[in-house]
């Protein structure tokens, strides 16, 4: 069997549209289809790896894609032909892989993980979530892809927090986009949780101590509570604590 012969620059450049539509060969499978518009793209004919029914895939039109480049395309399928790969697959593979990434944004991954977290907690925290991440992240990082997040790009993110003061919403922002990415590694949109450690890139909160009572402050608070707008039942739990000494979540658990 003959070997075609390459064709040139000038070749490509000149060929004219006809009644129909025509092919010109490369060689190795690469051809340059011609419309009679006058439109010119390159396709690759080759034998599928496992149905061995042919077939073939654009590779892009001229002159957008130079010859070279064509020969370049060409080159990097048959190469996926002889590790048993479908070019036309893995190319179908790979722009819905970036499809994928492109549509699943942090906001996106966010609201998805918000809609499973919100059944954990209270209507109020959960409010509280959404809004610390709605405030605070979104309007910097809310579109982009979730893969892309990474870690220097969220600290520049919270410093404007950080810088206020609000050291305990840096804590609570950080520990909940770590949730999310987690959740996104979970479900496959991302390859690791870059955010991890992220909270030591900041001062940590300072915890202030329940503040107490001293023992001639008592009546006073005593007196207080007998004029209090507050329900019979929270003013004689309250009492029953100071009897008792117990914590407050013994005390709300306790039965009659």
């Amino acid at each position: 069997m003959a070997k075609t012969r390459p064709l040139t620059n000038t070749e490509v450049k000149q060929a004219k549209p006809k009644e129909k539509i025509y092919k010109l060969g490369d060689g190795d499978g690469l051809q340059l289809r011609v419309k009679p518009s006058g439109s010119k793209t390159w396709l690759f004919d080759y034998v599928k790896p496992h149905s061995k029914k042919r077939s073939s895939i654009g590779l892009g039109s001229y002159p957008a894609i130079s010859l070279a480049d064509a020969r370049k395309r060409r080159d990097s399928a048959r190469e996926l032909v002889a590790k048993g790969i479908d070019p036309k697959e893995h190319k179908e593979q790979v722009q819905r892989r970036e499809r994928d990434l492109s549509e699943n944004t942090f906001e996106k991954v966010a609201s998805d993980w918000f809609n499973v977290k919100k059944h954990e907690v209270t209507p109020d925290y959960a409010e509280d979530i959404w809004r610390s991440l709605e405030l605070h992240i979104m309007p910097r990082l809310g579109k982009q892809p979730v893969s892309k997040i990474n870690a220097p790009e969220t600290i520049e993110t919270l410093k404007p927090v950080a810088a206020k003061g609000n050291l305990e919403t840096v804590r609570r922002v950080c520990q909940r986009l770590n949730e999310v990415m987690n959740f996104a590694v979970n479900t496959g949109l991302a390859q690791a949780n870059p955010l991890y450690g992220i909270k030591s890139a900041f001062s940590k909160p300072k915890k202030d101590l329940m503040p107490s009572l001293k023992p001639e402050e008592l009546p006073e608070l005593m007196d207080k509570l007998n004029y209090a707008s507050i329900k019979l039942v929270t003013r004689c739990l309250i009492e029953w604590q100071l009897h008792t000494m117990v914590r407050p979540s013994e005390a709300v658990g306790a039965r009659w």
